[in-house]
């Protein structure tokens, strides 16, 4: 996780628990002199709607004008992880062991960036995937980005 992710998972995560709600994750995306920052957040029993997001927004965006971490122009947006539900920490991929997750990588590992397949689970600080029967150990470090691939029935 970089330096900035950090500082602003430090700075959002107890306004997002203080309102009640699971701090799912964060992304930050740098995109010259217009940013975008997005806050997941999760709430097992009730799910998330409209109202919890403009709820959390309202109240990051007070702290993010005092505290004033982004120093461009952004636009904060707040969502729920969604079926496709971006995974951000090790003990997330072991929540979703049985699931498919398709995965990128910031550099290739035996000569690919991208992994489609189910999670086994963690190892240490690697993720168990398997793929096409072949058990791949992906250090959580490298990942870049990963999501949940939805079942639909």
């Amino acid at each position: 996780m970089s330096a900035k992710l950090k500082q602003l998972e430090e700075l959002l995560r107890p306004i997002v628990e203080g309102l009640g709600y699971e701090f799912w994750g964060i992304e930050f995306r740098s995109q010259g002199h217009h940013s975008l920052l997005r806050i997941f957040i999760d709430d097992a029993e009730n799910g998330i709607g409209i109202e919890d997001c403009e709820k959390v927004s309202r109240q990051a965006s007070g702290v993010m004008d005092v505290e004033d971490p982004i120093q461009t122009e952004y636009t904060l947006e707040v969502s729920s992880p969604g079926m496709d539900r971006p995974l951000f920490r090790l003990e997330q991929y072991e929540a979703f062991a049985g699931h498919q997750v398709q995965i990128k990588l910031r550099m290739a590992f035996e000569g690919r960036r991208k992994f489609q397949g189910l999670i086994k689970g963690i190892e240490g600080e690697d993720v168990v995937v398997v793929v096409d029967d072949h058990e791949y150990l992906l250090p959580f470090d490298s990942i870049e980005k990963a999501n949940i691939v939805p079942v639909f029935e």
